[in-house]
């Protein structure tokens, strides 16, 4: 179970949660895989949600991308949980970072949107997504926490009645949980 650093109730009524703790451990409808393009799942995050869903997850990322070809910057891929406790990962490429001069900023708002939306879509309750991006990719943590916050607290208040009423920001190191805690505090104090 993972532990419960901050949480925000938006007026619409959705629970905006900061956690630290496994991922792949969360008890909700979808967690968000911080996948490369060819959905190949050999390190961080990605690798974590592959060992813990077992075969299934690679299975269907391969059928996907097959069908698909390889998932966009920004975009994303929908897998069942396999063995974990949740229904769906949804898979989105969050951006390599390069110093800030290639566009990666809107890349990565569009990975956290683009997931959200994928959960509206399927109609889902509860979603847990880790720092995409922040960790192999390099993305500076104090952006990505804000970027975070700007587009989890801006779906709240655009979609007060969505389906979607349980965002988590779960992440395992104490680092990262910490500037996202930080961030949400003032992002939520400032509504």
């Amino acid at each position: 179970m993972s532990e419960l650093r901050f949480e925000h109730v938006a007026a619409g009524g959705q629970k905006v949660q900061v956690r630290k703790g496994d991922l792949t451990a969360e008890r909700v409808d979808a967690i968000v895989n911080a996948a490369n393009n060819h959905l190949a799942h050999g390190g961080g995050v990605a690798f974590a949600i592959a060992r813990a869903g077992g075969p299934a997850i690679d299975r269907e990322s391969g059928a996907w991308v097959e069908e698909h070809g390889p998932v966009p910057d920004g975009g994303v891929a929908v897998t069942s949980g396999g063995r974990m406790a949740c229904r769906h990962v949804i898979h989105t490429v969050g951006p390599i970072w390069h110093g800030g001069g290639e566009g990666e900023e809107r890349t990565l708002a569009d990975a956290v949107a683009g997931s959200l939306a994928k959960a509206e879509e399927l109609g889902l309750g509860s979603i847990a997504l880790p720092a995409i991006s922040s960790g192999i990719f390099g993305f500076p943590k104090d952006r990505c926490a804000a970027i975070f916050a700007e587009q989890v607290l801006g779906f709240c208040a655009r979609m007060p009645q969505s389906r979607l009423r349980e965002i988590r920001l779960t992440n395992i190191d104490e680092e990262t949980v910490a500037i996202f805690e930080g961030a949400f505090r003032e992002r939520a104090a400032g509504e």
